[in-house]
C-alpha cells in the first residue's frame, strides 16, 4: 500500500512531533493561566450588615463559609459570637 518504506515512518514522526508541539503548547497555556490575576469581585449577600464588626477584614470582609449568618439578625449574630468566645474560637 504504501509507495515507499520510509513514508509510514516519516508520517509517524511528523504526527509524533505535532502532538508533542501541542502538549507543549498546552503545558505553557496552563502555566500562563497559573500566573493570571485572580478575579476579585465583591460578595453580595446578606452579611453586609456585619461588616463593621470585629474579625471582618479586607478583602474577604465578614468571613461566613457554611452561611450561618444569611437570614441572621443582629441578636442571633451576638449569640454565635458570644459562643465563639465562651469556647475559645474567635479568630
Amino acid at each position: 500500500p504504501c509507495p515507499e518504506p520510509n513514508s509510514r515512518s516519516s508520517f509517524f514522526i511528523n504526527h509524533f512531533s505535532i502532538m508533542m508541539k501541542l502538549a507543549a503548547f498546552a503545558a505553557l497555556m496552563g502555566s500562563a493561566a497559573a500566573f493570571a490575576p485572580a478575579q476579585t469581585g465583591k460578595a453580595s449577600t446578606a452579611l453586609n450588615a456585619f461588616e463593621s464588626e470585629l474579625g471582618a477584614q479586607p478583602p474577604l470582609g465578614f468571613f461566613d463559609p457554611l452561611g450561618l449568618l444569611d437570614d441572621a439578625d443582629q441578636d442571633r449574630f451576638d449569640r454565635l459570637r458570644y459562643v465563639e468566645l465562651k469556647h475559645g474560637r474567635i479568630s
